[in-house]
């Protein structure tokens, strides 16, 4: 049997359904299948991302990168950073329909780096021997706090639990 789609390869896939109680047949060949079964994921996916993102309609671009909300329904990635502000209204029910949320309330990372400790502490003891070089005892002592406290943070307490 030929595909009744091209009409000129062999039908390799068969299927039957049933519609309004009448039983409908297809014929195709296994590239036709292919052609259809892609076609009908694009309708899929275009229907999904609709729902999820709200209607295509917006003609909004993004001043920096070019990209419009179309593209993005496309591609799945946005353009560059401006893009999240430029369509901000569509994202944000995305963005609450995967995740429940909008707003970042994760941890800070297990790096205490991450919060700048290394530089501060760097910084904190190149102002602590310039203090001291010019006798101002007062400034150095609330630079040693300071600096005790951040050895404290990265390190743990001291054995005697005193500033260095």
């Amino acid at each position: 049997m030929l595909c009744q789609r091209c009409k000129k390869n062999i039908a390799t896939e068969h299927f039957a359904d049933i519609i309004n109680g009448e039983l409908i047949e297809s014929h195709l060949c296994a590239k036709c299948n292919a052609e259809m079964a892609v076609g009908l994921n694009s309708k899929i996916n275009d229907a999904v991302c609709s729902w999820l993102f709200g209607s295509s309609a917006q003609k909004k671009v993004c001043p920096v990168c070019g990209m419009n909300y179309s593209e993005y329904e496309k591609k799945g990635l946005l353009g560059c950073a401006s893009c999240y502000d430029v369509f901000k209204d569509e994202l944000l029910p995305a963005i609450r329909a995967i995740h429940g949320k909008v707003e970042h309330v994760g941890q800070v990372g297990l790096n205490k780096d991450d919060l700048g400790l290394h530089r501060r502490l760097k910084s904190l003891q190149e102002q602590l021997e310039l203090a001291l070089r010019e006798k101002r005892f007062a400034d150095a002592g609330v630079l040693n706090k300071k600096i005790y406290d951040i050895n404290k943070t990265l390190h743990g307490d001291s054995e005697n639990g005193e500033p260095y």
